[in-house]
């Protein structure tokens, strides 16, 4: 296993030194020992876990939940890792439903724009002004 220092570490799973040191703030990830005069040195693990970690946000997981989710690592604890990706889908489920209500709106108001150019009420501005 080849040891490295915290910027190869960092270089190797694409993120930057600082990011590393905010995930060992965290305690997602293990500060190695510092030998007497030297430099801390990482191992492969520690990129498979950063890579984890950066994986697990690109899916939209919070850090947190990133903490449960290493707690959970072996097999066994596949039960408890699907109902926390359940529960992240059905937030990404009711944000998408969201997202197209705000969609509609939007659309809605441009057209309402579209129809009284030249008047001198706007409105999206209308709208946003109004109380309630």
């Amino acid at each position: 296993m080849k040891a490295m220092t915290i910027g190869k570490l960092a270089q190797s799973a694409g993120v930057n030194v600082e990011t590393i040191r905010y995930y060992q703030r965290l305690k997602l990830l293990e500060e190695p020992a510092k030998p007497l005069g030297g430099v801390r040195r990482y191992s492969e693990t520690a990129v498979a876990r950063v890579r984890f970690i950066r994986r697990a946000q690109e899916l939209g997981f919070s850090l947190a939940e990133i903490q449960r989710l290493l707690r959970l690592g072996d097999p066994q604890s596949c039960g408890e890792a699907r109902a926390l990706a359940s529960e992240k889908l059905t937030l990404v489920e009711s944000r998408v439903a969201d997202l197209q209500r705000l969609r509609g709106v939007l659309k809605e108001l441009i057209g309402r724009c579209d129809q009284r150019r030249g008047r001198v009420a706007c409105p999206i501005i209308e709208s946003l002004a109004k109380q309630g």
